[in-house]
């Protein structure tokens, strides 16, 4: 129950003695309780007319709770009005100082706000929204008049007369919109007790061939007489969960998030989705993120005061195991409308950190065991109610939702794009032979905590867009091979560039060529111009700390067989001992000479190369014998190697 309703129902009782209009008082009453704030707002309005000048206390009590209802109902101006009364009546509650104080950042009147918030605050030194509030009007100020370089236009293509909120994109080329919307084509003509707007529906606008978008679309197979809203998408399209708001005054109901499937060009029905096993405890506006997690809004009780966002995993979905974001995210204030993006920042909305009014849009990294929170700023965020973005992709740009210069405070959409700049990576994913790789993938790590994952397309080639101002870490994988990590460090210009990364996968299966690498004429000393070679495989085995390898080294046929086996082991023993000293474990290494006994086979690559080289050929003494004398010192050459080969991929280090 709403703190300011019990003490209120205490009072009601004996006020009923003495007031002609207990049964519309209770009626308000009973719904503030069930959040219907702009019904109730509109009854307290006729009872607080109808109430003597005289009875100063319950006109006051009246007053505020018309403030709070128009409050949450998002109407601003009638809320002041409401606290004003309230104040004038002496109705003793230092809370409508900080709501008041609120209002006024929320339509912009920053100088008031502060006095306001401060009055507060030398009474409740330690209020954390109150302080955010303050830092906020403060911060408004500074953000407004030095903006963000995003560009921010109205999208009159996407608005009616009435209301939309929560732009969704969707589709391989983002040509679908998804929005929830009170425009006259919505089902239903009862007006909701909780906004006094018409109830919502989900229409999708679609681009044609030429990228032009076209009429809105009622979802006719999900839409309701009631509210339907905020949809978000599984990761491969199939499923859509949204947020239905039942409306029954009968008994006792809450948002809820429902999943629709896909069956060809149309949606099912939706069906409830369990979250919390009680009934009645509040799940709502779903995102789908791309971690396997369905982020979502609660006031189940546990949070942080307020609605909180928290996360299950799709696949325990029914099991109870919803937890909450925790205090980096939640505030005492509200946080709702989560969104993740492909690269796994996740955006949502707040009024309770630091901000310029009313519903701020924030972005959030995973950092350590929390998360990085950060202001959109202007002008994406106003002092309004700004809310429900989404992205094409990891592009800088999409669409949101604001009431910003609407004086019925109804939302609608808006676009928002960084304009001139942009940085890509683009490369190959190989073998050593330069060969596909089948099922190959790119995870991209970001300096800010963003985390993507690229599969890499059928012919070897895959492309991203990166933030100007980053440095990521990138790491290839696939089956049967080792991973090979790269850095990218994108500079911070004004320029647009394509920045170019390939990879180059070790065989897990069979031996791995180390070039570059050199000794002394006849002898084990490692030469200088071999370490380059051997830092790029000390990395290799630092991306993969499970496997262990052997170190091998052959010589060519020159010279005799017990020669050859000395020197090649300990050349291999050489390479170890750098290893070792580069902080690769001893036991993960294993050095073996072959000598001449273990001549390469020609590959494609070689093949390629040496013209005089059959592709599959043993390059044996008997084989060499052939050739011509320049041809015989090739040969040779390509013999003198050193490899390794993978011996297993289970290697735990030893713990003492």
């Amino acid at each position: 129950m709403n703190r300011y309703l019990f003490p209120f129902i205490v009072f009601l009782t004996t006020a009923c003695l003495y007031s002609c209009n207990t049964a519309k008082l209770k009626d308000a009453v009973a719904r503030e309780e069930r959040g219907e704030y702009f019904d109730a707002g509109q009854i307290y309005r006729k009872v607080y007319a109808k109430t003597p000048s005289k009875k100063t206390y319950l006109r006051g009590v009246i007053a505020f709770h018309i403030g709070e209802c128009y409050r949450l109902a998002n109407s601003p101006n009638r809320a002041l009005s409401g606290y004003a009364n309230a104040l004038r009546y002496d109705y003793n509650d230092s809370t409508i100082m900080l709501r008041r104080a609120q209002l006024l950042q929320k339509l912009g009147r920053y100088p008031e706000a502060v006095k306001e918030y401060n009055n507060f605050l030398a009474w409740k030194p330690d209020d954390v929204l109150a302080k955010n509030g303050l830092l906020g009007c403060e911060a408004a100020l500074d953000w407004k008049a030095h903006p963000t370089r995003y560009t921010v236009k109205k999208m009159d293509k996407f608005n009616s007369r009435e209301g939309e909120f929560c732009p969704m994109l969707h589709g391989e080329k983002f040509d679908e919109l998804y929005i929830s919307s009170s425009r006259k084509e919505a089902l239903g003509d009862k007006k909701s007790p909780i906004t006094g707007l018409k109830n919502n529906d989900l229409f999708v606008f679609k681009q044609n061939e030429k990228q032009q978008w076209q009429k809105a679309e009622p979802l006719e197979s999900v839409n309701t007489e009631y509210d339907e809203g905020s949809v978000s998408f599984s990761v491969d399209g199939s499923q859509m969960y949204y947020t239905f708001c039942p409306a029954d005054s009968s008994k006792a109901q809450t948002a809820e998030i429902r999943i629709s499937s896909r069956s060809g060009a149309d949606w099912s029905q939706g069906e409830k989705v369990n979250i919390f096993s009680d009934s009645l405890t509040m799940a709502a506006h779903p995102a789908v993120g791309v971690d396997g997690y369905l982020y979502f809004v609660s006031d189940k009780l546990g949070g942080y005061g307020g609605k909180d966002i928290w996360r299950i995993s799709i696949a325990n979905i029914g099991s109870w195991a919803a937890e909450n974001l925790g205090p980096d995210i939640n505030t005492a204030g509200d946080e709702v409308f989560p969104y993740m993006r492909a690269d796994s920042v996740l955006f949502f909305a707040s009024d309770g950190h630091p901000g310029m009014g009313g519903l701020d849009l924030f972005k959030a990294n995973p950092y350590q065991d929390g998360w990085r929170v950060e202001n959109l700023k202007s002008p994406i965020n106003s002092c309004a109610d700004d809310f429900g973005i989404t992205f094409a992709g990891i592009k800088e740009s999409g669409f949101f939702s604001s009431n910003r210069n609407d004086a019925r405070g109804g939302d609608h959409i808006y676009s928002f794009e960084m304009p001139g700049v942009y940085a890509g990576v683009e490369g190959w994913v190989l073998n050593r032979d330069d060969e596909d790789v089948d099922s190959a993938m790119v995870r991209i790590v970001g300096k800010d905590g963003s985390n993507q994952k690229l599969y890499v397309r059928s012919d070897g080639t895959y492309y991203t867009e990166v933030l100007p101002g980053m440095d990521y870490v990138m790491m290839a994988s696939a089956p049967g091979y080792l991973n090979q990590k790269q850095t990218l460090s994108v500079p911070d210009t004004t320029k647009s560039e394509i920045y170019y990364v390939d990879f180059s996968l070790p065989s897990i299966t069979k031996p791995v060529l180390i070039e570059n690498i050199f000794y002394d004429f006849n002898k084990a000393t490692l030469r200088k111009e071999s370490q380059e070679a051997l830092t790029e495989l000390i990395a290799l085995l630092d991306a993969n700390p499970n496997v262990t390898i052997e170190l091998a080294a052959h010589t060519d046929r020159i010279g005799s067989e017990e020669y050859n086996n000395n020197l090649s082991q300990r050349r291999a023993q050489s390479v170890v001992d750098y290893l070792i000293k580069g902080g690769i474990a001893a036991d993960r290494l294993t050095a073996k000479g072959y000598g001449k006994s273990q001549p390469t086979t020609v590959s494609k690559a070689m093949a390629e190369k040496y013209a005089f080289l059959p592709e599959g050929q043993l390059l044996s003494e008997e084989f060499i014998a052939t050739l011509e004398p320049l041809q015989q010192a090739i040969a040779d050459q390509i013999n003198r190697r050193t490899e390794f080969q993978v011996i297993s991929t289970d290697y735990r280090l030893a713990l003492y």
